[in-house]
């Protein structure tokens, strides 16, 4: 029923198209910045002039996603993507292109980014048939693994053939994102509009701390990612511990997206009907204690595997948690409580690629991740205390 109905499959599509393009940018847009300048700190600075703009504006594009069509939202948000990607493009191909002018770009793709995350999510529970929105969860996961295996290669090879042809190809994925996205019938109408007022702007914080269940499973995701992130350390372990190599590398980096996407399918034909609070701290338990095999590990054939299961573990949580939230919170509050979503996940990932680096700088590497896995079982266990009621909860839909 999920991949007859048209508004879930225009939303698919959409969503699909805008991840594909963004995996094809963190290629493209790595390789040429630090072949313009040869510096690790311009590389790091990337991802920093994206995340700044849109940890700046996450509450205002929360309000936002409330306020008007989500779809047109999240439509423009991809133009205004397609049209930078072109400038990129241009710039490349003309031989102009400066890394001001990238890092220009990059601003106003994070703005984009912030902007489209909160609708995104917000929308997807209006296009799904009724009772369909865990499954639906699964499938975007799963299309967004897809992506996560292949965007960057195809990056890759777009970029070694010419070095514009990547943007080219990103503006034609987000130009045909905007197009699905303002397609899309939604069968349910929104919730009433928020009124513009500060008090409004700031209502999905005020939700989200009066509301134990999705505070637990927000800051749980927060602190779990921020401890158990040793995929910021596949570059050591694949070089001094493993001895693989750059193609030793390129297994370590797929083998959670692998793992991801074989839990996806088992999620889509299999949704979890019960015990879904258990399960969701199970799933961290286990995501915890495969990194700390991984952590351990000197064979290669150990630690695909060990990734793989923290790739499956992660999928588990992250359906019951997106599904959780979605459904616990009203369609009117959808944009603003997904927008401080955003920040926490946003936060968590690059904090936890921090933590985890200057944990392994000072304390060396295996104990580095080894205590990241053993921090993200203890939060599981913590959180099972002190979030009594997300713990409890029976049933999604």
């Amino acid at each position: 029923m999920l991949f007859s109905h048209r508004p879930f499959l225009f939303y698919l599509g959409a969503r699909s198209c805008s991840r594909f393009a963004s995996q094809i940018a963190a290629v493209a847009v790595g390789w040429q910045v630090y072949e313009l300048t040869g510096s690790a700190f311009q590389l790091g600075m990337i991802g920093l002039v994206q995340f700044i703009p849109s940890a700046l504006m996450v509450f205002v594009a929360g309000h936002v996603a409330d306020r008007y069509d989500r779809r047109r939202v999240m439509a423009l948000c991809q133009l205004a993507e397609a049209l930078t990607s072109a400038y990129l493009a241009l710039g490349t191909f003309g031989g102009w292109i400066t890394v001001p002018g990238i890092f220009a770009a990059m601003v106003v793709l994070g703005l984009a980014t912030g902007f489209e995350s909160p609708a995104v999510a917000a929308l997807l529970p209006s296009v799904v048939p009724e009772g369909e929105v865990q499954r639906g969860t699964a499938v975007s996961t799963g299309a967004a693994q897809i992506v996560t295996i292949t965007g960057p290669a195809i990056g890759g090879f777009a970029y070694a053939a010419m070095p514009s042809l990547p943007y080219v190809l990103m503006a034609l994925l987000w130009l045909l994102g905007a197009l699905l996205a303002i397609s899309i019938v939604r069968e349910r109408p929104a919730g009433s509009q928020p009124s513009p007022s500060v008090k409004a702007l700031f209502a999905g914080v005020s939700f989200v701390r009066h509301n134990p269940t999705i505070l637990g499973t927000i800051s749980l995701d927060l602190f779990a990612v921020l401890l158990g992130g040793a995929v910021a350390l596949l570059p050591i372990y694949a070089s001094d511990i493993l001895h693989a190599g750059p193609w030793g590398l390129g297994l370590l980096r797929a083998a959670p997206a692998v793992g991801a996407l074989l839990m996806t399918g088992v999620l889509t034909r299999f949704p979890i009907h019960a015990r879904v609070g258990m399960r969701m701290f199970q799933a961290v338990i286990v995501f915890g204690l495969a990194t700390v095999v991984f952590g351990l590990s000197t064979m290669m054939w150990l630690s695909l595997i060990a990734l793989a299961v923290m790739g499956a573990a992660d999928t588990v949580s992250v359906v019951i948690r997106f599904s959780l939230v979605q459904l616990a919170t009203p369609d009117e509050m959808r944009g603003r409580v997904g927008a401080v979503n955003f920040l926490f996940i946003n936060a968590s990932n690059q904090l936890g690629q921090f933590e985890s680096g200057i944990t392994a700088a000072l304390l060396g590497t295996v104990p580095a991740a080894v205590l990241g896995g053993v921090g993200t079982v203890a939060v599981a266990l913590l959180w099972m205390k002190l979030f009594p009621s997300l713990r409890k909860v029976e049933r999604l839909e």
